[in-house]
C-alpha cells in the first residue's frame, strides 16, 4: 500500500512539472535578476510583501468555504451577460499620432496615446484569461480585439503576472511591435522566455522613477495584491503606476485592495486628471486584494483624481456579482459624492484633454 500511496505522489509531481512547464506559465527568476529582486527591502523570506499586513481572505472566511460557495451556491441570474455585451472596434492602427486618448481593451486592459507615445497596459487578447483556453472564456461582444489589432507600441506596460493581465497569447504575438516592456521585479523572467531582449525591459520595484520618451516620466508605485504564475506565491512584484507627461497626470492603478498607500500618492505625485482604477472581480472574502466599489471611490478621493475610469470588470467573470454590478455601484457612488467616472464602452474612445466626458450606461442593456 506504501509503494502505491508513493508512486501516486510522485505521479502527481511529474504531472504537475510538466504542465507548468509550459510556455504559458513563464519563469522563475534567477542570476542578476533574483539578486536584484533580494536586494528589494520589499522582499523578505524569499517572496515580495505588502505595506500592510495583507491575508489572502478576510476574517471569517476560509478557503474551503470560499471554494464552496463557488462550486455549489446558487450563481447570480447574470453572473454572465445575456446577450452580447456593446463595444466599437475602433481601429487603433489609423488612430492620428496627436490625439490623446484612452481606449478600454475589456478587463484591465487598455490603449493609452498621450504626448506623441503610444502605452499598452495589461492587454489580454486572446478569448480567455487564464493559463487553459477552456477555462476563463471572455463575454461575447467584450473579445472584439485581437492581438492584431495591436499597432506599433513604444511602451508596453505590465502591472503583474496574473493570467488575466499578463496573456502569454498576446504578449508572444506582439513582440515584434513593442518597444520597450515596463514591469516590475521578477516579471520580466517570463518576457524573455517568451523571446523578449533583456535590453528591451525597463525592470523596476516601488518608487523608482524612470524617464521615458518626449519628457515623460513613469514612477513604480506600491499596491496591495499578490503574484505568481505557478504555486509559489508573491515570487514576482506587483505595481501601480503614476505616469506623468508635459501636458497631463495619470495614475495607473493596478490590481489593489484599499490601503494607506493611495493618500500617500495622492500627496506625492497628484493631483491626477485621471485615475485607471481596478473595480470588479471583488468579494468580501479576498477585499484586502480586490477593492470592493466603495474602496474604489475613496482610492480616487485619496490619489486627488478629477476622473475616474473603473477597469477589471465586463469581460470575465472571476467572481461572484452580477457582471454589470461593479459599474451601477461605482456610478451610484461616485454620484453621490458629485465625482466625475468615465465609462465607455469597450473600444470606444475617450479624449484626455476634454474637460467634461458624456456616456451612455451602456451596462444597463439588460
Amino acid at each position: 500500500m506504501i509503494y502505491i500511496v508513493i508512486s501516486l505522489a510522485v505521479l502527481l509531481v511529474l504531472v504537475y512539472f510538466i504542465i507548468t512547464g509550459q510556455e504559458v506559465f513563464g519563469s522563475e527568476a534567477k542570476g542578476e535578476r533574483l539578486i536584484k529582486m533580494q536586494r528589494s527591502r520589499y522582499y523578505k523570506n524569499k517572496q515580495f510583501q505588502n505595506i500592510s499586513y495583507t491575508p489572502a481572505l478576510a476574517e471569517g472566511y476560509s478557503m474551503p468555504k470560499v471554494m464552496f460557495n463557488f462550486l455549489f451556491d446558487k450563481k447570480d441570474p447574470h453572473l454572465k451577460p445575456l446577450s452580447r455585451i456593446p463595444s466599437i472596434h475602433t481601429d487603433l492602427k489609423s488612430l492620428p499620432k496627436d490625439q490623446d486618448v484612452f481606449i478600454w481593451l475589456g478587463h484591465s486592459s487598455y490603449y493609452i496615446q498621450t504626448d506623441g507615445i503610444s502605452f499598452l497596459i495589461d492587454p489580454v487578447l486572446s478569448s480567455y484569461g487564464s493559463p487553459f483556453k477552456f477555462f476563463n472564456k471572455a463575454f461575447p461582444g467584450a473579445d472584439v480585439f485581437k492581438p492584431e489589432d495591436i499597432p506599433a507600441i513604444d511602451y508596453l506596460v505590465i502591472t503583474h503576472d496574473h493570467y488575466d493581465h499578463l496573456d502569454y497569447p498576446t504578449v508572444k504575438a506582439i513582440k515584434n511591435r513593442v518597444g520597450k516592456v515596463i514591469l516590475p521585479l521578477g516579471v520580466g523572467a517570463h518576457l524573455e522566455r517568451w523571446g523578449y531582449a533583456p535590453q528591451q525591459l525597463i525592470e523596476e520595484e516601488w518608487e523608482t522613477e524612470v524617464d521615458l520618451k518626449n519628457e515623460i516620466k513613469i514612477i513604480f508605485t506600491p499596491a496591495r495584491h499578490f503574484s505568481g504564475r505557478k504555486m509559489r506565491r508573491n515570487a514576482t512584484l506587483w505595481t501601480s503606476y503614476v505616469l506623468n507627461t508635459p501636458t497631463k497626470k495619470l495614475f495607473l492603478g493596478g490590481d489593489s485592495g484599499y490601503d494607506t498607500h493611495f493618500k500617500k500618492i495622492g500627496e506625492t505625485y497628484g493631483p491626477f486628471d485621471y485615475a485607471i482604477i481596478e473595480n470588479g472581480q471583488y468579494n468580501e472574502a479576498w477585499k484586502y486584494i480586490h477593492a470592493l466599489p466603495e474602496d474604489v471611490i475613496q482610492a480616487s478621493i485619496d490619489v486627488k483624481a478629477r476622473n475616474i475610469i473603473p477597469v477589471h470588470s465586463s469581460k470575465f467573470a472571476l467572481a461572484l456579482h452580477s457582471w454589470n454590478e461593479p459599474l451601477k455601484k461605482v456610478t451610484s457612488l461616485a454620484e453621490s459624492k458629485n465625482l466625475s467616472v468615465v465609462i465607455p464602452m469597450i473600444g470606444q474612445p475617450v479624449d484626455l484633454n476634454t474637460a467634461e466626458h458624456h456616456f451612455e450606461k451602456w451596462w444597463e442593456f439588460e
